[in-house]
């Protein structure tokens, strides 16, 4: 059995902000390997969600996001099960970085499952019309060029689902996780299931067409009238 330093424990618990007791376990399990370790906590936090996925979400909080001098705006609903953890510093902080990645990143909706799909038709017409643009592609089989669509949108839906984006904080919560990841880890975490239900994100001017002057239209248009007076 491998002799379990207190600093191993310590550093275990401030990189995962997993319990002190669970550390350790999870040292013993990986034979004092700290990036072993890790995993191990993973797999159980990931596991500890799973279980409690399909548990009622009813509780929560409603938060809301300003960035860029009142520019851009987000309203976030996250739920979870009861209102003493919706609260607590740990379930606020992580809303505002979901709502804050949410400003940043500009996802389309939650869950995949969301998408529109005339959306997803457009995006394949793209990327269909790219593809034959491209004169390396002119002796592919359609099968081919099929395929290689299909992984042209499963990449897409990674960088327009929410959860399937990794986070903007990546100094923080790591380059290798996605929102799921986190999401995940803060259940296993808490203890208690926890959705990100919706969310609405507002960009100042979205929508609007905005009128375009041409400079030099506006001279001639002058002068014309200045002439007919």
């Amino acid at each position: 059995m491998a002799d379990i330093k207190a600093t191993d424990v310590k550093d275990l618990r401030e990189r995962t902000g997993a319990g002190m007791l669970d550390c350790k376990n999870a040292l013993t399990e990986a034979g004092g390997d700290l990036e072993k370790a890790i995993e191990v906590l993973k797999k159980k936090g990931l596991a500890a969600a799973a279980k409690k996925a399909g548990r009622t979400a009813s509780e929560g909080a409603v938060v809301s996001y300003i960035h860029a001098g009142g520019k851009i705006g987000v309203l976030l609903e996250v739920n979870c099960e009861t209102d003493f953890v919706a609260k607590t510093d740990e379930f606020q902080g992580f809303c505002k970085d979901i709502a804050m990645h949410i400003a940043a990143m500009s996802p389309l909706c939650v869950r995949e499952e969301e998408v529109d799909p005339t959306y997803l038709a457009k995006q394949k017409e793209i990327f269909i019309a790219q593809l034959k643009e491209d004169p390396k592609n002119s002796k592919k089989p359609e099968k081919v060029l099929e395929e290689i669509v299909k992984g042209k949108i499963a990449k897409h839906l990674t960088e327009v689902v929410l959860l399937e984006q990794f986070h903007v904080k990546a100094d923080v919560y790591g380059k290798d996780k996605k929102i799921k990841d986190i999401l995940s880890e803060k259940v296993a975490k808490i203890g208690e299931n926890i959705v990100i239900r919706r969310f609405n994100r507002f960009q100042l001017g979205e929508g609007i067409e905005k009128k375009t002057s041409n400079l030099a239209e506006e001279v001639a248009a002058q002068v014309a009238a200045s002439q007919k007076n």
